[in-house]
């Protein structure tokens, strides 16, 4: 949660019992367990105090207990329905669970009891853009920005969505707005450079250099300048200074991750383990028989989005987005994957009737198959085998050096903590190669494989088998990809939006000199690209 809280209270210090004005005062101090310890006794003796609950929830947001915070907050709301402040809250908290519909039930009520408040509005346009109602959130954050024109963040979410619906002027001109409200923005320059499309003058770079020389800049930003040079600089041909600010970027962001290249390592070891002919002859014929989703995954900065815009542009195949639900769905119920040998035929057939129902919000059109784009579901292709046996899953394929070196160049709003170390994406991108591997040979022809350098050159041939593979009928549209209209929410929106190209395969080679860390982890895996290792 944000400390919308703790100021109020601190602005109105004499109007509550001492120990909630200190809980408050250690709040804004970022003291937590001082905050909580006094909370909660201030609740031993008034359990009913709706303020001190919503305080006690907003504790628990701050370190991450979005559970426990949602607990609170809907007893404050049942002590008290009208506490609009404690319904903000609880919206807040559904939304960052990724429950963005419940959250805009809860906001309805929230902006007719506070119709003028901006904060409201902006959040609301940010759950509807997770769900896909791209239009509408333009219209929340047209109203905010109405409202709250001096808003850099606001203006960077807007110019988010106007990327994504492919209005890229707008969008640019959106980010732009936030750099001049805010010049020290690191995620709007890099959001601008996120683009892949914009090239930056020799004042946007001066500017650039002049933040992350400033004493006050907050690591946040100085981490997404540096990606935003890098990349500034990669346009102009200065490969070493590039790669200098990709190497300082990644570096800092790594110190913020918990990320143990060794549990990737033994997950998959588990999952070969476990995920045997046998395995899977012993489930056949369970699961939900529905064939509408088409899994699309694999290494991220792979391909996956120009795999997902081709079917995409077939009249029987609907875009939605990277879902969340199937790593979600995959490790309920005790440690994974071997929670998955408890799984009975009557829970496989819910499961996937479950995750149908979860992703039905993400569908806008009535066609029959639909695209789940979530590179991470490589982990989870065995679950996916067991509640949807039907289903399609597309493995995208990229160089090692060329995918892995473009995720290195990457910064990711969230997730891929890998991404961030070339020796721990190396070692990601061979357990991903180890596992699809073991598929091939264990379930042959569950999965189809579509290379990128492959797709670049015999484009025709390989639409072709990858809508057979799917079964649907060829149709010209997917060869036109990057005429069709429809929103792109991940970094490649706008290559996509654009004729097929070689460039992207080759980018990787002007900082070959400095991937020698990450060769010497690829190993055999680059030696034998685009096949498996034989003796894996």
């Amino acid at each position: 949660m944000t400390n919308v809280t703790t100021t109020s209270w601190l602005s109105r210090l004499g109007q509550y019992p001492a120990r909630l004005v200190e809980a408050a005062v250690a709040m804004n101090g970022s003291d937590i367990p001082r905050a909580e310890f006094l909370l909660r006794e201030h609740l031993k003796e008034r359990p009913f105090e709706v303020a001190a609950i919503r305080m006690l929830a907003e504790v628990a947001g701050r370190i991450g207990r979005y559970r426990d915070s949602e607990t609170l907050l809907r007893r404050a709301l049942e002590l008290s329905p009208s506490f609009t402040a404690a319904r903000a809250n609880l919206a807040l908290v559904l939304y960052r669970q990724n429950r963005p519909t419940e959250a805009i039930e809860q906001l309805g009520q929230v902006l007719a009891e506070e119709p003028d408040n901006p904060g409201h509005a902006n959040l609301q346009a940010a759950a509807l853009g997770r769900i896909g109602e791209f239009d509408e959130a333009i219209g929340f954050y047209e109203l905010v920005l109405q409202q709250s024109p001096n808003q850099p963040r606001v203006w960077m979410s807007f110019g988010h969505m106007l990327k994504t619906v492919g209005r890229l002027d707008d969008g640019i001109a959106a980010y732009r707005k936030a750099i001049a409200i805010m010049p020290g923005l690191g995620e709007v320059w890099w959001s601008l450079a996120n683009l892949k499309t914009v090239k930056f003058s020799d004042a946007d770079i001066a500017a650039m250099e002049a933040a992350l020389a400033g004493g006050a800049v907050a690591k946040e930003d100085r981490f997404h300048l540096d990606f935003a040079l890098g990349k500034a600089l990669e346009d102009r041909g200065q490969a070493d200074a590039a790669f200098a600010h990709y190497v300082a970027g990644n570096a800092l962001r790594r110190t913020e991750l918990d990320y143990d290249a060794d549990e990737t390592t033994r997950l998959v070891d588990r999952l070969i383990e476990l995920c045997t002919p046998a395995f899977f002859a012993a489930r056949a014929g369970q699961g939900c028989d529905a064939p509408d989703p088409v899994f699309v995954l694999g290494m991220p900065r792979a391909g996956s989005t120009l795999v997902e815009q081709i079917l995409s542009s077939h009249s029987l195949i609907e875009g939605t987005t990277e879902l969340p639900d199937i790593p979600v769905m995959a490790r309920r119920g005790g440690a994974y994957p071997q929670n998955l040998l408890g799984l009975s035929a009557e829970q496989l057939a819910r499961q996937g009737e479950e995750f149908l129902e979860r992703t039905r919000i993400q569908r806008k059109t009535e066609r029959p198959l639909f695209i789940d784009k979530l590179p991470n579901n490589w982990l989870h292709v065995a679950y996916i085998r067991l509640i949807l046996p039907n289903a399609k899953i597309v493995d995208a394929r990229r160089h090692p050096l060329g995918c892995c070196f473009s995720n290195f160049k990457q910064h990711f709003a969230k997730g891929q903590a890998f991404s961030y170390s070339l020796t721990d994406m190396g070692r990601y991108y061979r357990d991903y190669v180890r596992l699809m591997a073991h598929f091939d040979r264990v379930q042959p022809g569950a999965v189809h494989r579509v290379t990128y350098e492959t797709m670049v050159d015999e484009t025709e041939a390989e639409v072709r088998r990858l809508l057979a593979y799917c079964g649907v009928e060829f149709e010209e549209a997917c060869l036109s990809f990057h005429k069709t209209e429809r929103a792109v929410r991940t970094p490649s929106s706008e290559q996509v939006r654009q004729p097929i190209f070689r460039e992207g395969t080759e980018a990787w080679k002007v900082f070959d000199a400095h991937l020698g860390p990450l060769r010497a982890v690829l190993g055999v895996v680059l030696d034998s690209y685009p096949a498996a290792p034989p003796s894996w």
